[in-house]
């Protein structure tokens, strides 16, 4: 092959790259925009900048309870799915059970269930066994179809790194429990953090789960879905939006950051510091 060929393929992959990037990217670059253009309308041309909008989302406590409701909701919920993820992928990668097939492909049964079915099933449960709709409902719901994505993400991580690290450190004359605390967990932190901002995005924008089991107080998707009828409502709802896409930003990065520190040898470390 040739290396005009080449640059000629590689030329029609970068620009299909740039535009499906574009064609992601954009609306999220807009939301920020908007929340500072002098209009209620999200429309082209600008009136003007302003920081009303913002000033209004912090005034709006019915908006900043609901977001407090989904916080509330899914850091738990990424907690525990992830504790429960480890142990299920610990369990599914180090040792051999009969029936591993049908476990895994237990595991995976939340993904392909409709939401909606899900959803109408939970309720029907959670109404014959009593139990009165709330945030708590909402969250093990969420724990539900937290936990696949939990599992899988921890599986491909603990895959990952050499069995006779752990198998070292037993023979060495440490418990199956203190390899797994100093051992195991170190080095599948990338994932564990993968698994928690994966499972808190999950459960944090979750609507239709939330919809059918929650109580009297909303989430903040559902607020915002209650407040679309309300035009002058939309550009503070476009503020939070681009303050919690300024949050997730940062965390991602911090993320990032940590996993590299994490995998950097010491040696790489010391000289990378000084």
């Amino acid at each position: 092959m040739t290396r005009g060929t080449l640059k000629g393929r590689f030329g029609v992959l970068g620009g299909y790259t740039i535009a499906y990037l574009i064609f992601i990217y954009l609306p999220v670059v807009l939301l920020p925009i908007f929340s500072f253009n002098d209009s209620i309308y999200v429309a082209f041309p600008f009136k003007g900048l302003t920081l009303r909008w913002w000033q209004q989302m912090v005034s709006q406590h019915s908006m900043l309870n609901a977001l407090v409701n989904s916080i509330q909701v899914a850091v738990p919920v990424a907690m525990l799915s992830t504790t429960l993820g480890i142990l299920a992928a610990k369990s599914l990668t180090r040792y051999h059970m009969f029936g591993k097939p049908v476990v895994t492909g237990f595991f995976m049964l939340p993904l392909v269930i409709p939401f909606l079915i899900l959803a109408i099933a939970l309720l029907v449960v959670l109404n014959f066994a009593g139990v009165p709709l709330s945030l708590w409902t909402v969250g093990l719901a969420h724990i539900v179809i937290c936990l696949p994505f939990a599992v899988f993400v921890l599986i491909s991580r603990l895959e990952g790194f050499d069995r006779h690290i752990e198998e070292a450190s037993l023979d060495l004359g440490e418990t199956p429990w203190m390899t797994f605390w100093r051992v195991t967990l170190p080095i599948a932190f990338p994932g564990l953090m993968a698994s928690l901002l994966l499972t808190f995005t999950i459960s944090f924008d979750e609507f239709l789960l939330a919809f059918f089991l929650v109580g009297s107080e909303p989430t903040l998707p559902l607020y915002i879905w209650s407040q679309l009828r309300f035009p002058a409502k939309l550009p503070a709802v476009l503020a939070l939006g681009s303050a919690i896409l300024a949050v997730s930003c940062l965390l991602v990065a911090t993320a990032e950051r940590l996993r590299r520190q994490g995998a950097m040898p010491a040696g790489a470390e010391r000289a990378a510091d000084g």
